[in-house]
């Protein structure tokens, strides 16, 4: 196949991930980001699985996979804070900013557009076209959809699919200096720690540095409180202190004062006191609400689908950079060895499309387990 004109929406991981295989495969790759300032600082840490290994060693930067901090077992506490369960199961979480600069490093900068956002993508026999916000426009031979759970361009190949679908509850998040977690939460620190209740989870464990630092003193600690919600309750709950509205999730930094203090308030009459005394010095709370998406079709004529603009995975998976990487590896292949773009896409999707609905479906399974 000849080189191909390829744009690219969206610009984490899995963008990142298609724009260094694509370009190093000679193809005349951009990638367009709706953030003005860049991704680089919103991540915590992650598990690297055997898709993200292959990957990186594609791309030049394995040795960052080997780079974290080690959880040395998993165990489980019950209310009171006792430990009730551990099981051996050592587990590297390296660091998701460390990860993003090196993979970045491996795509040229003025090919990398921020303050970009696209709204529409029209699909073609003969190449797509993308609209923008501010009104100017782009064609390519192919635009690849890596704009996760919020897609624009899901609705040029799957226009009738229904949006995101709610599952029941929200993942509150912090993320701390290690060195700011009372003694008395001491505990938590070097293990991965569950605590298991009807209608809620929460699980933490030590992430690196802000830079990537994983010596003592210098990680961060990671909590995540899973807590069911009515749908209707959204709205105000992803409401910042400004009055914004947003769709999926609300921004560290964006919960009002008073929430905060409800939030605490909860942590200490619902969870474990390790938890409930990490909870109580995290300053600046996220929210994420969890929804499940599934597209019908990953491919039109001129446009596919990558991670979760395809098929979003929850969080308990863990698998959500790993199923990106997946489809990417799969999409430069095939655009490597088909002749023509509708037969690599049209392989692409036979390859892709039963591992998305998998994971999403073990995902489906882990929620419904754990809540």
């Amino acid at each position: 196949m000849k080189p191909l004109r390829i744009r690219i929406i969206g610009g984490s991981l899995a963008g990142l991930f298609a724009g260094v295989l694509l370009q190093r495969d000679g193809h005349d790759v951009r990638i367009y980001e709706r953030s003005a300032l860049g991704l680089s600082g919103r991540g915590a840490g992650l598990v690297a699985q055997r898709e993200v290994f292959q990957i990186l060693r594609l791309i030049g930067v394995e040795r960052i996979a080997h780079i974290g901090v080690v959880a040395k077992e998993r165990i489980v506490l019950d209310r009171a804070g006792q430990v009730v369960q551990t099981v051996a199961t050592p587990q590297t979480q390296i660091s998701w900013d460390v990860l993003y600069d090196s993979v970045a490093s491996r795509f040229t900068t003025d090919c990398y557009r921020l303050g970009r956002q696209a709204v529409q993508v029209v699909d073609g026999d003969a190449g797509a076209v993308i609209g923008f916000a501010d009104g100017s426009t782009d064609q390519a031979d192919l635009v690849i959809g890596a704009d996760g759970i919020g897609s624009v361009v899901r609705q040029a190949v799957d226009p009738e699919t229904p949006e995101n679908s709610f599952a029941g509850y929200v993942a509150w998040r912090g993320l701390i200096p290690e060195t700011i977690l009372p003694e008395a939460a001491s505990l938590l620190l070097d293990r991965f720690a569950f605590y298991l209740a009807p209608g809620g989870q929460a699980l933490g464990y030590l992430v690196p540095g802000p830079g990537g630092e994983v010596s003592k003193g210098h990680r961060r600690y990671n909590w995540v409180w899973y807590r069911h919600v009515p749908a209707d309750a959204l709205a105000a709950l992803f409401t910042d202190r400004s009055g914004r509205s947003h769709t999926f999730s609300l921004p560290r930094g964006g919960l009002p004062e008073d929430r905060l203090l409800a939030l605490r308030r909860d942590a200490a009459e619902s969870l474990p006191p390790q938890f409930a005394l990490a909870v109580s010095v995290e300053g600046a709370p996220s929210i994420q609400g969890i929804f499940d998406y599934q597209a019908k079709h990953m491919v039109g004529r001129s446009v596919a689908l990558i991670g979760d603009s395809a098929f979003v995975v929850r969080p308990h998976t863990a698998m959500g950079v790993s199923k990106a990487a997946g489809d990417v590896m799969a999409l430069q292949r095939h655009l490597a060895t088909q002749a023509d773009l509708r037969s690599a896409l049209a392989g692409f999707e036979q390859e892709r499309r039963a591992v998305g609905e998998q994971i999403a479906a073990y995902g489906r399974r882990l929620g419904a387990s754990a809540l």
